[in-house]
């Protein structure tokens, strides 16, 4: 017997059928299952969050700080010395006599004593008109005198006779009024006649054309064989004096006062022509006369100098440039004229400081020379201003003072492009981190 109780007996589950791994024929195969496509998506989400991870990284991160470096500029320092007050100007070549030689009486013109562009001297023989009826007129001038004068010595005879009776009361008085009447009235007949004569003597004289001033004849207006009149308006020739000249200039009213000074103090007021293009000097002159009017329309006012022109440099009508000096400033601060600028601030140089970093000084100007420009006021002798490089500073920039030749296009060309190196190696960390990154994302999938 067995000392444990009776239990019932438990059932047992009979073995399953082996499955058959081949389907009974006339039977279609399930389709196979996709293995593992759910990953796959979770694996291009992981691709595309990184890349975004790595965009947003790449555009908000600080990009490195670099120092700017140094500006390589010209720099020169303020002097002082003279500085001349000049006013430009635009003038002409004013002869002091232009003359157009006309006819005084009418005839045959028969002989014409110049050539075209001589140089003559006044009285000098110009042109000759026919003077054979006025030699007629002036001796029939000369046959009437004659005739009056013997009237005359009649009448004088006839008034002694009367005179001696008229004492004795042996005419009447109307009669011996009547001859003092008629001696008077023949006196005037001489008298008309030896005026007659003297004309007669100027048409003759007038008959030979001189030249009335000395100068240069122009271009022969008339020919020999040509009949002239008193009336004719185009003349025998045209006479311009060379030398001495005048030029002809204006300057505008702010500037009249200063010169108006000057002239009423006596002084001498030097001018200096040059040509049209301002490029040669042409003569030197001195300045002698103002206007007495100025020009409402322009306001300026009309000046003229004297200028020798021993050398001919000045023609006629000719356009020069005109500068005339109106006083010298003396121990002016002088900078050169490339280290001025005009802009928001005024007028102002780039100072340099003692740390080589330039600032924005503004600054009152004076006269310039074209080379140096007088600082009346915010600048002073020995401080540095910078003159070549100035397109590239600002207030506060760093510099390196060279005193040599200013950098050329070709240089400043090399320095931008060494800029843009500079910015292309900054930028490679980030290329390399989206590279990687790309990199490591086709590796997972």
């Amino acid at each position: 017997m067995s000392d444990t109780p009776n239990q019932a007996p438990v059932p047992t589950t009979p073995p399953r059928p082996p499955v058959p791994l081949t389907p009974p024929p006339g039977s279609n195969p399930p389709p196979p299952r996709k293995r593992g496509g759910r990953g796959r998506w979770i694996l291009i989400a992981l691709i595309v969050l990184l890349i975004v991870v790595v965009v947003i990284h790449i555009l908000h991160r600080k990009k490195p700080e670099r120092g700017a470096a140094p500006q390589v500029v010209t720099v020169a320092p303020a002097t002082t010395g003279s500085m001349p007050v000049t006013l430009d100007a635009l003038g002409t070549v004013t002869p002091v006599a232009t003359v157009t030689v006309l006819p005084q009486l009418s005839g045959y013109l028969t002989e014409v004593g110049y050539r075209e562009g001589q140089d003559v001297v006044k009285g000098q023989f110009l042109a000759q008109i026919d003077p054979r009826q006025y030699e007629i007129s002036k001796e029939q001038a000369e046959a009437q005198l004659a005739k009056d004068r013997a009237s005359l010595a009649q009448a004088r005879a006839d008034l002694e006779r009367y005179t001696q009776l008229n004492e004795k009361k042996s005419i009447a008085e109307q009669t011996y009024s009547d001859q003092k009447f008629l001696v008077a009235q023949d006196e005037a007949a001489v008298k008309s006649d030896l005026a007659n004569i003297k004309q007669y003597e100027l048409d003759l004289i007038y008959c030979r054309i001189t030249a009335p001033v000395s100068g240069r004849v122009g271009l022969r207006l008339v020919d020999p064989g040509n009949y002239v009149t008193a009336s004719s308006s185009t003349g025998i020739a045209v006479i311009t004096t060379m030398k001495p000249t005048t030029v002809q200039f204006t300057v505008p009213q702010n500037s009249l006062s200063d010169v108006l000074q000057r002239v009423n103090a006596g002084a001498k007021l030097p001018i200096t022509i040059f040509n049209s293009e301002n490029t040669k000097q042409l003569a030197t002159g001195t300045l002698y006369a103002i206007s007495n009017q100025m020009a409402t329309a322009t306001g300026t006012v009309t000046l003229r100098a004297s200028v020798p022109n021993d050398d001919e440099a000045l023609f006629p009508n000719e356009f020069v440039n005109v500068r005339l000096l109106v006083d010298t400033l003396q121990n002016a601060v002088l900078v050169p004229t490339p280290a001025v600028q005009s802009g928001a601030p005024g007028d102002y140089v780039y100072l340099v400081n003692a740390d080589n970093t330039v600032s924005v000084h503004k600054v009152t100007l004076g006269p310039s020379d074209g080379q140096h420009t007088v600082i009346t006021a915010g600048l002073q002798a020995g401080q540095r201003v910078v003159t070549d490089g100035l397109d590239r500073l600002n207030d506060g920039a760093k510099i390196q003072p060279s005193t040599g030749k200013p950098a050329t296009a070709k240089g400043a060309s090399a320095a931008r492009m060494g800029n843009a190196s500079h910015a292309r190696a900054v930028s490679a960390p980030a290329a390399d981190t989206a590279a990687s990154s790309a990199s490591s994302a086709s590796d997972a999938s």
